[in-house]
């Protein structure tokens, strides 16, 4: 166990680990010279205090996706940076993240959180130097602690995100909106309790001792907590219902292995892009998306996994997958699925000029969730392999989706779907997503071939296409 403490991570991770702990240093050390003649102003009792505090908010933390974490120590960083020495608060926040675990993985979590303490407090002293007048109203001290609480998140969420990044290869930016973009308005509006909490403590209302009104106030920050806790968990529980879901349909047709979960990544990607970066709405697409194909389950694997031809009620039951998926979870519609779910489980094989089914709906007939999947699943058909079909190359499904422009999908869907290919994300290549997932993805799905094939569009009985 010893040993395993002392591995290495790969040299960028150690580089960044490395670069955050000097930068930590380097800070510390200019802030100890530039302010050494500063009073210290706390006792060893009160720093003993405010320790405790952010003690405890470390072992409250809430994880988040990625490997990640949230807490409200930022807080009692703030409070502590306007109530002394600019030194101490980035010193208290190196020493007090050290839980025993992956020496790198500590250094980098105790440097990082030092570091962003570090900006904070020069953020919060540059503002106290050159006050900040509206009228006769002094604004110093409310610009400054959210000014200082905005340098700590930016600086605390960028390096977690590129030590993400690095470890795991997720994008950057993926990894950012998932963990911390929802944060950002949450840190803004809790800044003012750090500055409300310093003030309480340096002008008691209880007993005489400032500590009362802060130990009072963390009842509220408790329960903020509590809500950050509960949001992730009903995340978690809704996203452990679908993989209960898709590992069902994934044991009766192991080929499909990671299709829904790439046609989900392709779609959130397209569905941002054409609502100007609405992420609520890219989530919801998301999520329905990975249950695009659960009508499948009711489908006998004689004909699910049939290699050749499929005779024509054959194929009028593998097109059923669509009403029966919408039927399977109705019992829940209203209470787990609303109904942007229904909609692209039963109309994502809808086609634009109407030849699509179950209902042949045409143009805008068809609600823009279920174009967006319809559009991502082709691609994904495109480019994997099946024991029916080879796979496409990534350019000649590009091909492949731009000439069924105005055919098969939309024509302003297909235009935002080529400029994010042109983007290289990870979903482009199935090889390359599949290899990003190897920790959980058996080596035995890599080797899918890649060539010509068929064109995936028609919907007539016969050869097996992406229709299906």
């Amino acid at each position: 166990m010893a040993f395993k403490r002392l591995e290495l991570p790969p040299p960028r991770v150690l580089l960044l680990v490395l670069s955050a702990f000097l930068g930590f240093l380097a800070l510390e050390g200019f802030l100890l010279w530039a302010y050494r003649s500063a009073p210290l102003r706390l006792s060893l009792l009160d720093l003993l205090f405010w320790g405790a505090l952010m003690l405890w908010s470390v072992s409250v933390r809430v994880p988040l996706p990625l490997s990640a974490s949230m807490s409200q120590f930022f807080i009692f960083a703030l409070a502590l940076v306007a109530l002394t020495s600019p030194w101490v608060p980035p010193l208290l926040s190196f020493l007090l993240q050290w839980r025993r675990k992956v020496w790198y993985k500590e250094l980098f979590n105790s440097s990082q959180n030092a570091l962003a303490t570090a900006l904070a407090a020069l953020v919060w002293q540059f503002f106290q130097q050159n006050p900040l007048y509206l009228g006769s109203w002094d604004l110093s001290a409310g610009v400054g602690i959210a000014a200082a609480s905005l340098a700590f998140f930016l600086a605390n969420t960028t390096l977690v995100t590129t030590a993400i990044h690095l470890a795991n290869d997720v994008p950057w930016h993926e990894a950012w909106r998932k963990n911390f973009s929802w944060l950002a308005l949450s840190y803004l509006l809790l800044s003012p309790i750090a500055l409300l909490l310093a003030r309480a403590y340096e002008t008691p209302l209880l007993g005489n001792w400032g500590g009362w009104t802060v130990l009072f106030f963390l009842i509220p920050l408790y329960y903020s907590r509590f809500y950050w806790d509960e949001k992730v968990r009903l995340e978690q529980a809704f996203d452990t219902t679908l993989e209960l879901l898709m590992n069902a349909l994934e044991a009766k047709d192991p080929m499909t292995r990671l299709h829904s979960e790439r046609v989900a990544d392709i779609a959130r990607d397209l569905a941002r892009k054409v609502k100007d970066g609405n992420e609520a709405y890219a989530q919801a697409i998301y999520r329905a998306a990975r249950l695009h194909d659960i009508g499948k389950i009711a489908i006998p694997e004689a004909v699910l996994l049939k290699p050749g031809s499929l005779t024509p009620e054959e194929f009028a039951l593998i097109q059923s997958h669509t009403t029966k998926g919408a039927e399977l979870l109705s019992p829940a519609r209203k209470v787990a699925f609303d109904q942007l779910v229904y909609n692209v489980i039963l109309h994502h094989h809808e086609r634009w000029d109407g030849r699509g089914y179950p209902k042949r709906l045409a143009g805008h007939e068809i609600p823009e969730e279920a174009r967006i999947v319809g559009l991502a699943d082709a691609y994904e058909a495109m480019t994997a392999g099946r024991p029916y079909r080879k796979a496409k190359t990534p350019e000649e499904a590009l091909r492949e989706v731009q000439e069924l422009s105005g055919h098969q999908f939309d024509p302003r869907l297909v235009e935002a779907f080529t400029e994010l290919w042109a983007q290289n994300p990870i979903w482009r290549d199935r090889h390359a997503y599949l290899a990003a997932k190897e920790g959980s993805v058996s080596r035995s799905t890599f080797s899918q071939p890649s060539s010509a094939s068929a064109s995936p569009s028609p919907s007539e009985p016969g050869p097996r296409t992406s229709e299906e």
